[in-house]
């Protein structure tokens, strides 16, 4: 994609995120790599009145990354959308968004255990939870570095919850499937507690996720 085509893809993805229920009003953001950066929703405006124009390009900048400068301030967490697109470069798309099941786990600071074996879909036996911090502070981006370490999702305490892809359909499938995991576990706790999967069991279902993406 050109850059036009990226910044219509960003405002695409948080307003289908919106409508498939999976976020609220201005919450959320979305970004995408770009060149020698990213390019990121900006701060507190409707995504149904967003402008391609309007979508803020940042730089990469390091370890100590100091908050853009420009007419157009990013979203607040653009924090930790630069130092998961510094530090993994596999990742091109990063989606943070508040669905309700997530949410509702993350308000109770527990991630989602191996209940499933869909849970490999995230890239490990479990889906975990970062500890709380305040939104756009350095400290939540370096929990959510450690949540997901091996992984492309996690939830944030008292939050929502976060994916990421090689671009950003990959995200939002993703977190269509953790969101429906979440209600499911929730589901399974309301019964009973769930019975997990070994860690061998866990084990043999990402060795067939690696060879079926192979395929």
């Amino acid at each position: 994609m050109n850059e036009q085509e990226k910044r219509q893809a960003l405002i695409d993805v948080c307003q289908w995120m919106n409508d498939a229920g999976l976020n609220q009003g201005t919450a959320g953001n979305a970004s995408l790599r770009h060149e020698s950066g990213f390019l990121i929703t900006p701060s507190a405006i409707p995504y149904n009145d967003m402008r391609p124009e309007q979508v803020v390009f940042v730089e990469l900048q390091g370890d100590a990354p100091r908050p853009p400068e420009g007419p157009l301030r990013p979203s607040s967490e653009w924090r930790f959308h630069h130092d998961i697109l510094f530090h993994r470069p596999e990742v091109n798309a990063v989606l943070h968004l508040h669905p309700p099941h997530g949410t509702a786990l993350a308000c109770l600071r527990e991630g989602i255990p191996q209940f499933h074996y869909m849970v490999a879909v995230a890239g490990g036996r479990d889906i975990r939870c970062a500890e709380y911090h305040t939104f756009g502070t350095p400290e939540l981006s370096a929990a959510i570095l450690k949540a997901m370490q091996g992984r492309q999702a996690c939830l944030m305490a008292n939050h929502g919850m976060l994916t990421v892809g090689e671009d950003l359909i990959a995200a939002r499938e993703l977190a269509i499937e953790v969101e429906a995991l979440a209600g499911q576990y929730l589901l399974a706790l309301n019964v009973g507690e769930p019975t997990l999967l070994t860690d061998a069991e866990m084990d043999a279902v990402l060795e067939k996720f690696a060879g079926y993406k192979q395929h």
